[in-house]
């Protein structure tokens, strides 16, 4: 066991009688029945996998067990077991008919316990899970989760090690997203998928409630439809388009029998077509250029957990204020709560699938960095158990995520991290989702991607148009330390290394008018720059790592 490195300014902290992060965590299938768990639990470490007979010490749920907000603060063995347990206090008029355990985030094998019996076994340490726990129920409830953290690279684990360094950051273990009940009827609305176009909107509802009725709120009036098949398509009476400029949402509630819920939907397009004879990224049949930065999704205090959502809010604000429209959310899945502030602030996210896998120094980052960046993945060596993983999980994401507006792209590749057989692995993305842009190799060994994709960070910038719509899906990485706002003082990592805020502001001024406005006109049709905020080793953010100190100017 080892305490955490950690910078000294923290964004907040948690106290053991508060209930942190409890919005509704779900927030475009809504019910009005929800009990939070976040807050104070029973915890306790093992070697054995047997419940314990006793609890030693508090964790704060949901804030990883190597955190400072999560009261423990420590890194344990990759063989160590985490137990949590908590007394249900369930009021006796919650129970509709069926009584729901919803864990958003537990990395990255979960066991559920419920009266000393087991009742849910789960794996993957990024994609809510939820188990019906109204049969194991008694009078006095008492529940116990175990968490296993192998680190064995089969589940994905993004940018998790055991050693941290670079660009590579501490590993986070155990629950890191909200654990919440909610009662349903016995026949009830499992789950619901959006489509919509500049004018209408179509849902499918999976459920066997035949009648239903929607009730969508426009703004001077309800458009109401009732329906007896497990579809619907809609026209919207003069359609409001949703851009980052003009987030438009329109709420609308689902009745089913007993159950209703409410929920959300934006009229956009997001299509690649042709402008000035080159292929662009086009948002709601318009060119669009998508400009952004890196978000990695890391905070001093909670790992990959802020100590509340307004910290997701202040980022995305302040990125916008800066001037830019896209996050690129890079190997992590982030509570959907992140996700309905993007939707309702205005800000597109291209999401990363998160790699599993054997990652290669030598292969995906050296040679490729020099120039080799054309290797065939099918001659890539990856066992049949990371693949068949890594499809189940980014199946899994894609599902999840399908209905948030403000998703325009999926990342499924980064730097050939864990890469096999990319051609076959675009054939399962296409029949899973066909509305948004696929980055399927981002930044190199490209076999068929749909982008041309680059990250450019070292040597000079070669970028020619080649009938595919042209993006710089990662680049600058330029590095401003500022003295007290460092996590480690002792290695900085980044591209590029400048000594004050006046160079740093040139050197970017250059990047971008220099190098990259004159690829615009080439077709160039997205930049995300690496990145917004420091993350550990990492000095290369516009804002530091506590968010205290924003580096440039916004002008």
């Amino acid at each position: 066991m080892k305490e955490r490195k950690t910078i000294q300014l923290y964004t907040s902290d948690q106290k053991l009688d508060s209930t942190p992060l409890k919005e509704y965590p779900r927030p475009q299938l809504k019910r009005d029945s929800y009990i939070c768990l976040n807050g104070a639990w029973d915890f306790e470490v093992s070697k054995d996998s047997t419940l314990p007979l006793s609890y030693s010490s508090k964790i704060i749920v949901p804030f990883p067990i190597e955190s400072k907000l999560s009261n423990i603060n420590e890194i344990y063995p990759n063989d160590t077991y985490y137990f949590y347990k908590k007394v249900l206090d369930i009021p006796k008029d919650f129970n509709k008919g069926r009584i729901i355990l919803h864990i958003d985030g537990s990395d990255s094998y979960t066991t559920i316990f419920l009266n000393k019996k087991e009742v849910f076994f789960h794996k993957g340490g990024y994609i809510p899970f939820e188990v019906d726990i109204t049969d194991f129920l008694d009078k006095t409830n008492i529940l116990e989760i175990r968490v296993f953290d192998p680190l064995d690279k089969i589940e994905p684990y993004g940018k998790q090690v055991n050693n941290p360094k670079g660009m590579w950051y501490t590993k986070v273990s155990g629950i890191w997203k909200t654990v919440w009940l909610e009662s349903t009827p016995k026949e009830y609305i499992k789950s619901i998928k959006i489509n919509t176009s500049l004018d209408s909107f179509s849902l499918n509802v999976d459920t066997a409630i035949k009648e239903k009725k929607i009730i969508i709120h426009l703004d001077d009036s309800d458009l109401i439809e009732t329906f007896f098949t497990n579809s619907i398509n809609i026209k919207i009476p003069n359609p409001i388009n949703w851009t980052p400029e003009n987030p438009k949402l329109y709420y609308f509630d689902l009745i089913c029998g007993d159950d209703i819920i409410s929920s959300y939907f934006a009229l956009r397009t997001f299509k690649v077509k042709e402008y000035n004879n080159k292929l662009v990224f086009h948002l709601n049949d318009k060119p669009y250029f998508f400009f952004g930065v890196l978000d990695q999704g890391y905070f001093p205090d909670g790992i990959y957990t802020p100590c509340s959502y307004e910290v997701y809010k202040k980022d995305i604000l302040m990125m916008k204020e800066m001037g830019f429209n896209t996050l690129r959310k890079h190997i992590k899945i982030e509570p959907l709560y992140f996700y309905y502030l993007c939707d309702t602030l205005g800000m597109i996210v291209f999401q990363d699938s998160v790699n599993n896998g054997i990652y290669h120094l030598i292969r995906d980052t050296y040679l490729p960095t020099i120039g080799f960046q054309k290797f065939n993945d099918k001659k890539f060596k990856v066992k049949e158990i990371y693949k068949t993983t890594f499809i189940g999980r980014m199946k899994e994401m894609i599902n999840l995520l399908y209905n948030v507006p403000s998703i325009s792209l999926w990342t499924i590749f980064n730097e050939g991290w864990g890469q096999f057989d990319s051609n076959d692995v675009l054939k399962i993305v296409n029949n899973l989702d066909t509305t948004r842009f696929i980055d399927l190799t981002s930044g190199w060994f490209d076999n068929g991607n749909m982008i041309n994709s680059k990250h450019y960070y070292f040597f000079k910038l070669k970028m020619k148009y080649d009938n595919r719509p042209m993006m710089l899906s990662e680049t600058g990485g330029y590095v401003l330390s500022i003295k007290d706002h460092i996590f480690n003082p002792n290695n900085t990592y980044g591209y590029k290394i400048f000594s004050s805020q006046n160079d740093l502001e040139n050197g970017l001024k250059d990047l971008f008018l220099n190098k990259f406005l004159p690829l615009k006109e080439e077709g160039l049709t997205s930049i995300i720059y690496t990145q917004l905020s420091d993350v550990e080793d990492e000095t290369n953010g516009l804002v530091t790592y506590d968010r205290k100190v924003i580096k440039i100017s916004k002008d």
